[in-house]
């Protein structure tokens, strides 16, 4: 079992004060799997979601389709409990490391890097592993 990590205030307060948000106020985020290096996805991060993130121990991005927060995890189950969450050297992107829950991908693949040019065409290398249409019930 994976220790969830959360920060105190001062050091949200430190870690807010060098990142740096695009126009938008974003900034990336890659979630990476603590213990084996796996890639399971790039989000987008605003101001509170780092904030909350860092406070809570669970992973929570900025959904720009809907233009509000996302706790990964709260309608499907499939949850980021942080491990560390790291700062680039230009402060313009995240590293979250991760315990993730279940899969990673909208798509109910483990993570959303599925596909691949192979033999000169777009491949999917990786199955579904969970039907999220069916889990919506």
């Amino acid at each position: 079992m994976t220790t969830q990590t959360t920060y105190q205030q001062p050091e949200i307060d430190a870690a807010l004060a060098v990142i740096k948000f695009d126009a938008q106020g974003l900034v990336p985020a890659i979630a990476q799997q603590h213990d084996t290096g796996e890639i399971l996805m790039m989000a987008w991060m605003d101001r509170d979601a780092v904030a909350e993130t860092m406070r809570t121990g669970r992973a929570c991005y900025w959904s720009r389709s809907r233009k509000a927060p996302w706790r990964k995890g709260d309608t499907s189950g499939h949850i980021q409990t942080l491990v560390e969450l790291r700062i680039d050297c230009d402060g313009d992107t995240l590293l979250a490391l991760v315990d993730q829950t279940g899969v990673a991908c909208h798509t109910g693949r483990h993570n959303c890097f599925f596909r691949a040019i192979r033999n000169g065409a777009l491949a999917e290398i990786a199955p579904i592993e969970i039907d999220m249409e069916k889990e919506k019930v």
